[in-house]
């Protein structure tokens, strides 16, 4: 089953406002809390209450700082290091909150014209963003890792003060991160904050709609301002996705770090556990690392056996799917007469009619070897046994 989480930015996007929609959807502050724990950062707390916005009920989020926090300003490093030195975290919410630091990081370089270990976070640094990026990576957790998709973020307008100065909504960060996926540029005001805008980018498919699925759970993350020409709101949909069991899937997995053995024996188990075919084409994976994708095609009803079978015994870190349709031949087997020995051939028909044959591999090296002859002059005259018309 496919857990799926769809995000709605009705009034923009910031990390106390997903923090918030997770919340409302079920995850509790406490759990948040102690995942978190782990973080060497000064005190902090989780203050939640209930909010309405446009007769939109749902939860409001502050991180709220003792005041003694004195260190607003982190390098790239210092973070990392934080969130790699946090033992309650799991690792695949370190991968992904590192992930969203980077894309800041990198985006912020970007725009200042220097390399990421000369950026230094201003108020992305500051205890209360680094709560919200790795509470965001806790929450996903928190809810069974689902697929995350999401509508395009309205960016707002107008300008800002932060700590560079005063800067054009959307700032020049948000506007890099965001590039290259949907946007909207409307609304007044800071909609969408870079945090919110890493956070769509590196965790969601941005503008793409999600697959059909059940929706089990709504939850809304109430934004701090109160916008006259929108509710400030995130909405959070989350269900099911049901697999679908009917007609052809091929199921994929990229891997970047398998041996040969591996591969071979991967081809052949997953034969086993009823895939129809399955095979392995090279492929130049990001930062041009040599890799392989091995693709698997399978009835549906064996979809969920294969997956579960790369999953647990190949390298890869996630396995995908989608629906194929095939048009095969009509297929039979007709045995023919060789010098050495009856071969059998398998035929494929359309409409009656004779398309394809191929002799059988193991029937004609069985010959060969017994009759001390090339196994290649074997399947050549089983072929020209079988006569014209096939």
């Amino acid at each position: 089953m496919r857990k799926i989480l769809y995000l709605e930015p009705v009034g923009g996007i910031a990390g106390d406002m997903f923090l918030a929609a997770g919340v409302d959807l079920g995850v509790t502050p406490e759990a948040i809390a102690q995942a978190l724990s782990g973080l060497k950062v000064p005190g902090w707390k989780l203050a939640v209450s209930r909010a309405v916005r446009h007769a939109i009920s749902g939860t409001h989020l502050d991180v709220v700082l003792d005041e003694r926090e004195a260190h607003p300003h982190r390098a790239y490093s210092d973070i990392r290091q934080l969130i790699e030195a946090a033992d309650t975290l799991s690792p695949r919410a370190k991968e992904r909150a590192l992930a969203v630091f980077r894309a800041i990081g990198e985006a912020e370089a970007k725009v200042h014209g220097v390399s990421i270990d000369a950026i230094h976070f201003h108020e992305v640094g500051a205890v209360d963003s680094i709560v919200d990026i790795c509470g965001a990576a806790v929450v996903l957790d928190l809810l069974g890792d689902p697929e995350v998709y999401s509508a395009p973020p309205p960016l707002g307008s107008g300008t800002i003060r932060v700590a560079h100065g005063n800067m054009p909504i959307p700032v020049p960060a948000t506007l890099e991160l965001l590039r290259d996926v949907p946007v909207r540029f409307e609304g007044v005001g800071e909609l969408t904050t870079p945090t919110g805008a890493a956070l769509l980018k590196v965790l969601a498919r941005i503008g793409q709609p999600p697959p059909d699925f059940i929706v089990e759970r709504i939850g809304y993350g109430v934004g701090t301002k109160d916008f006259r020409d929108r509710p400030n709101v995130l909405r959070a949909a989350m269900g099911r996705a049901e697999a679908r069991a009917e007609g052809l899937w091929v199921v994929e997995a990229n891997l970047d770090d398998s041996t040969p053995q591996l591969l071979g024996y991967l081809l052949e188990h997953v034969l086993t556990k009823g895939a129809l075919d399955a095979w392995v084409v090279p492929a130049t994976m990001k930062k041009a690392r040599p890799g392989h994708v091995l693709s698997v095609l399978v009835e549906g009803g064996a979809r969920e056996t294969v997956t579960d079978t790369l999953l647990r015994e190949s390298t890869t870190l996630g396995v995908r799917s989608y629906a194929v349709e095939r048009t095969a031949l009509e297929r039979d087997w007709v045995e023919v007469e060789t010098p050495w020995g009856r071969v059998r051939v398998k035929r494929g028909l359309r409409n009656g009619t004779v398309l394809n044959a191929h002799p059988e591999f193991e029937d004609c090296r069985k010959v060969a070897e017994a009759a001390g002859v090339p196994l290649k002059q074997v399947m050549a005259t089983a072929l020209a046994a079988l006569g014209p018309g096939r």
